[in-house]
């Protein structure tokens, strides 16, 4: 094939593709032109590959020539376009009018959660007290959730804090309680120390109102010299004063708990009734709060502080059961119900 033949045929390409762009009205029949000629098995293509079928002396002419079409068709290409896009715009501002009077959309803010409000809360009246706050993992080892805190393997008050077992390892669990983050701090700190760790445990507890598997946990520890009882019921029965913001009378109820000796339950009188009776209370005039005692000199010893010179007490409690109390709420699974109408209250 001859250059004279497919110079003609260019043009006539040329010319049918001009022609065809004249003609379109919309973006897609816009694209479709841009397929038929320009695409790679359009017809500009096919000519052009007659190129090969020239003398060196005859290509530079053609493809001078097959440049000079191609420059046409897309310019006329882009200019249409241009003109497309400007007219679907024109046409969806006249269709899609806003009425610029009409108040916004607007957005609820949200806000934070009971729970961490309690926490906060907390965390500022003990810091009042001069304790400072600390932190630890939720995944511990069996040695920091009970052996270190005075609970060997066969002490029946492991069947009590029942947890989860994870697959990194055999002794591996998600902590049943805050205990191991006192371990942790008195490793690295010698006494005197004032520290509260508030955080989430786990336990394997049947899920009802009062008991939820998953829960925050605030605990609080004093290692000083010639500590006592007094100056333990001193703290909680400030503090309590503090969260509850009236003077309420407390008292101590022995109990036990493997790592304080002697262990004793707090009770406060009902902020509520203010000891009269109600059915926050049950109408016993007194909330059993949390629980607490001296620290067990083993568990001294176990961080090498000696227990001869040192001593402290401890305490904990749970802090959705303190929330649930202050707030007057009567089932633990509102927290975790996402809500709104629970959590909005707050």
């Amino acid at each position: 094939m001859g250059v004279a033949e497919l110079e003609t045929q260019l043009k006539d390409v040329e010319k049918r593709a001009l022609a065809a762009l004249a003609e379109v009205s919309d973006m897609a029949a816009l694209e479709q032109v841009r397929l038929n000629y320009l695409g790679q098995k359009g017809e500009l293509t096919s000519v052009l590959r007659g190129l090969g079928e020239l003398s060196k002396e005859e290509r530079p002419k053609f493809g001078q020539l097959s440049n000079q079409v191609k420059e046409s068709i897309q310019a006329r290409l882009d200019a249409c376009k241009k003109e497309l896009s400007s007219k679907e715009l024109t046409e969806r501002l006249s269709r899609e009018t806003i009425d610029v009077t009409l108040p916004g959309t607007g957005r609820r803010l949200g806000h934070v959660h009971p729970l961490t409000q309690l926490s906060n809360e907390i965390i500022q009246i003990l810091f009042g007290l001069g304790f400072t706050f600390v932190d630890g993992p939720e995944i511990e080892t069996e040695y920091y959730n009970f052996d270190a805190l005075n609970t060997p393997d066969d002490h029946p008050a492991r069947d009590e804090q029942d947890t989860f077992y994870t697959n990194v390892g055999p002794q591996v669990i998600l902590r049943s309680q805050t205990s191991p983050v006192q371990i942790r701090a008195m490793e690295k700190q010698q006494p005197p120390l004032r520290i509260i760790t508030i955080g989430r445990v786990y336990r394997n507890e049947e899920i009802n109102a009062r008991k939820y598997p998953i829960f925050h946990q605030m605990e609080g520890l004093y290692v000083d010299k010639d500590v006592t009882m007094g100056q333990l019921k001193g703290v909680l029965s400030e503090f309590i004063r503090l969260l509850f913001k009236k003077q309420l009378k407390t008292r101590f109820r022995p109990d036990f708990f493997p790592f304080t000796e002697p262990s004793a339950e707090l009770d406060s009188e009902c902020p509520f009734c203010e000891g009269s009776g109600c059915r926050t209370c049950g109408h016993r005039g007194w909330l059993e709060l949390l629980g607490c005692g001296l620290v067990d000199p083993n568990v001294l010893k176990g961080v090498g502080i000696n227990s001869e010179e040192w001593s402290g007490f401890a305490f904990g409690i749970g802090i959705e059961r303190l929330a649930m109390l202050k707030y007057g709420i009567n089932d633990i699974r509102h927290f975790y119900s996402s809500d709104l109408r629970f959590l909005e209250q707050f």
